[in-house]
């Protein structure tokens, strides 16, 4: 796994092989980060089922200002460190937490983020959730983007306050890029 684009294009990213987690692929990324591209600069990116960091770590290749990093699985939790040691990464935050406490926390410190992953394990209804609790705790900043993955498009439900900007089928995932409307 590599990251494809921005000051640390080319260089690996551990965490292929974590248990209980499906890392985002090449090919998927390349084009969601595409999309995305410009709302990227400058952004504070949330990653909230981050596994091992893989689209926190590209956002913040690619210009990102900040990133949180977000995962209840110890492993991925230090696979995540792993990987911005190596790269030597300062501008973002770990922490391992189970998804609705972090929501609750960032609530709490009223932070707002430009850009949230949501790529939960599957076969959950996370995101969801996740959705109904950014909704309700007013996490996302203004002109902000949520990405959805999953692998069910009847997995991803958001509520009416949301906009689908793209749905995008690539190979057996789904990814779904919300804006709050």
């Amino acid at each position: 796994m590599k990251i494809i684009s921005g000051i640390y294009k080319g260089r690996n990213l551990k965490g292929f092989t974590i248990d209980g987690t499906r890392p985002t692929m090449d090919r998927v990324k390349e084009s969601l980060f595409a999309i995305i591209q410009n709302n990227i600069k400058n952004s504070v990116v949330l990653d909230l089922f981050a596994g091992s960091g893989n689209l926190g770590i590209e956002a913040l290749s690619n210009g990102a200002k900040y990133a949180y990093f977000i995962d209840y699985n110890y492993e991925a939790i230090k696979i995540i460190k792993e990987n911005i040691s190596n790269l030597k990464i300062e501008n973002c935050e770990v922490l391992k937490k189970d998804f609705k406490k972090a929501i609750d926390d960032f609530s709490k410190e009223n932070k707002k983020f430009d850009i949230i992953f949501l790529d939960p394990p599957y076969k959950t209804d996370y995101i969801e959730k996740s959705l109904r609790l950014i909704e309700k705790n007013n996490l996302l900043a203004k002109e902000g983007l949520i990405v959805c993955e999953n692998s069910s498009l009847d997995k991803i439900i958001y509520s009416t306050n949301f906009k689908d900007i793209k749905t995008k089928k690539y190979g057996d995932k789904w990814v779904v890029i919300l804006k709050q409307i």
